[in-house]
């Protein structure tokens, strides 16, 4: 039987389930609560705003969305939502999804840390961050009723998650602080590393090698 969490179905299907057992095997408990409350958080807001979203594309966008963070899929010159993406898109692609829906979901993954532009691009983009910015930031948590935040947090469980996620996010970006530079990430590296340094956008402009 397909599970249910505060309302929302999990699909039961062969790519939802291989998506969980890849997520499973890559991520800590961590990682995969989170992953899953932002699929519910994600659908929930996504069916408050009316939008259609494919569910089995949603799981695999919220399931994917901080792989990047990990041993097993993270690089170390790019992005962390870069490479979470290219691992969502060759998921889909694998599972006979289309170029245009692995698309929609690399977007959602890669996009997902960048404020107000993925809610103008199409549902299975938005529903990724509608989901992250409800789990990390707490925006718009009202809209979520008390029930289903008790039976969604009863599902997936999120001890100490506020602490532990930062630390989660500093100790998958430390190794590549460059590819923070032009996102909210250099605040987590600033927050841990005194030495940090970030790069200054008005300084680039100002001391490149165009002479004017």
């Amino acid at each position: 039987m397909p599970e249910t969490i505060a309302g929302i179905t999990v699909p039961d299907t062969d790519l939802v389930r291989d998506a969980t057992a890849l997520v499973r095997d890559a991520a800590d408990d961590l990682v995969f609560h989170h992953s899953s409350r932002v699929f519910v958080w994600g659908m929930l807001k996504a069916a408050a705003r009316g939008l259609a979203v494919d569910p089995e594309l949603a799981y695999v966008g919220a399931m994917f969305h901080d792989l990047g963070l990990t041993a097993a899929y993270g690089t170390q010159d790019r992005r962390f939502e870069i490479d979470g993406a290219e691992a969502a898109s060759a998921f889909l692609r694998d599972h006979g999804r289309s170029a245009d829906e692995a698309r929609a979901v690399w977007l959602a993954v890669a996009l997902h840390t960048t404020p107000e532009v993925p809610h103008l691009l199409a549902p299975e983009v938005a529903v990724v961050t509608l989901g992250v910015e409800t789990d990390v930031l707490g925006l718009d948590l009202g809209e979520i009723a008390p029930w289903q935040r008790d039976e969604t947090v009863a599902a997936h469980p999120r001890p100490d998650f506020k602490n532990r996620i930062l630390r989660a996010f500093y100790e998958g970006m430390a190794g590549r602080p460059d590819t923070t530079f032009g996102t909210m990430n250099d605040d987590v590296l600033a927050h841990f590393d005194p030495s940090f340094r970030r790069q200054d956008f008005v300084r680039i402009i100002q001391d490149n090698d165009w002479p004017e």
